[in-house]
């Protein structure tokens, strides 16, 4: 490392590394820690570099410029203020060095969120599944280099892959979600995906059933060669329960006295304890189902020595081609429920209160369903004002 009086011509005509050496650092008399390294293999010019020993007494080289691009009198005073910012506490390779830890997202995924959200939520599988697409597209990006813009692109893809809006939008409820995590614990300094422009949804699809497909529908359920299965259709049909909530429930969530079913937090997707009540069709179910059997369980699985079904959606596509309605899903049966009970003139706070909405915008959905409570409250208004009309007196002949 020689040092030497640098200047301009010696930059211009004597950058050269000797032969025997693969590189070699020219180090300047008068600024203590300039140097420019000059390689074997790019004879000719050279790198200006600032030696410097940071906080923890580690040797640092600070990048200032390659020869070509800038003068010496450049770099002599680009040195000057990397030494001023360093005499004042500062380290210029810090903010380089902590960049390069921040993690990529597919490292932040496995090494981090996969196993928060896996405590946290029953749905972490359905985000496993989205993750896919995600790791794809930033995976190798680390969490600070996801640009808002980058996003968006992603965003508008995925509706070329023929994703509707509400799965597109799925994919930004879970990268937000993911660098929410990272701000939260200190990785990141801003969430790009804040406050994000989603896709107009509208995918509230509702089937309701007339008299005579219902009809249809419980002639099946009735008859149908797989009992268990077709009971915790007409249990669905009975409670407004959602398939989820019935295949877990216990025997020791209900109390047949007061004919309520508890629904316990840990089977509710709101996370509150849920008081369900049985009608006569979801007592008769019960009279039929076997409590004495070793199952805790009131719809266990006859392939399963007990535990629960996972799903019934085979068993169900099935019964539904049978009564001659391969359109309808297991959850409409939860819909067609609220629609009974609307249908019957209950409000809709009952109605919010049985299926357990936590917010009264979902059960609003069901307001155009009860024309005759509508009709009914019309006519109250049209009561008051014949009431309020004088008597119109006989015309005399």
């Amino acid at each position: 490392m020689p040092v030497i009086s640098l200047s301009q011509e010696f930059v211009s005509k004597h950058l050269h590394c000797p032969e025997g050496k693969t590189r070699i650092e020219y180090c300047s008399d008068d600024i203590k820690g300039l140097y420019i390294e000059v390689r074997a293999s790019n004879q000719g010019t050279g790198t200006a570099y600032f030696r410097y020993t940071d906080p923890n007494g580690i040797t640092r080289h600070h990048h200032i410029g390659k020869m070509s691009d800038i003068d010496l009198n450049t770099a002599r005073k680009l040195a000057k203020k990397v030494k001023a910012e360093i005499s004042l506490g500062a380290d210029p390779r810090g903010a380089e060095r902590a960049r390069q830890e921040i993690p990529t997202l597919q490292q932040f995924w496995d090494g981090t969120f996969l196993n928060f959200i896996k405590h946290r939520k029953r749905s972490w599988t359905r985000d496993v599944e989205l993750s896919r697409r995600l790791l794809e597209a930033f995976g190798n990006k680390r969490l600070n280099e996801i640009t808002r813009e980058q996003l968006i692109r992603f965003h508008t893809s995925l509706l070329d892959e023929e994703l509707s809006p509400a799965s597109a939008n799925h994919h930004m409820k879970l990268i937000r979600a993911l660098l929410f995590y990272a701000l939260s614990l200190g990785i990141i300094d801003k969430n790009v995906a804040a406050r994000f422009p989603m896709f107009a949804e509208e995918n509230k699809i509702e089937n309701y059933l007339n008299p005579e497909e219902l009809q249809r529908l419980m002639k099946v359920l009735t008859t149908h060669d797989n009992l268990t299965v077709a009971r915790i259709c007409i249990w669905l049909l009975s409670t407004g329960a959602r398939c989820g909530e019935a295949l877990k429930a216990e025997w020791k969530d209900i109390d047949r006295t007061n004919r309520i079913w508890r629904i316990p937090a840990s089977n509710s997707k709101s996370r509150r304890v849920r008081a369900v009540p049985i009608p006569d069709t979801g007592l008769e179910i019960l009279e039929q189902l076997n409590q004495n059997a070793e199952s805790r369980y009131l719809f266990p699985s006859p392939k399963t020595e007990g535990l629960p079904y996972t799903t019934i959606a085979k068993s169900w596509a099935r019964i539904r081609k049978l009564a001659g309605l391969e359109h309808l899903r297991i959850h409409d049966l939860r819909h067609q429920y609220a629609s009974f009970l609307v249908n019957s003139g209950r409000t809709l706070y009952e109605v919010q209160t049985i299926l357990g909405h936590s917010d009264a915008k979902v059960t609003q959905r069901y307001a155009h369903l009860s024309t005759r409570s509508l009709q009914d409250a019309a006519n109250s208004a049209s009561i008051i004002l014949k009431g309020a009309m004088p008597v119109q007196q006989a015309v005399p002949q």
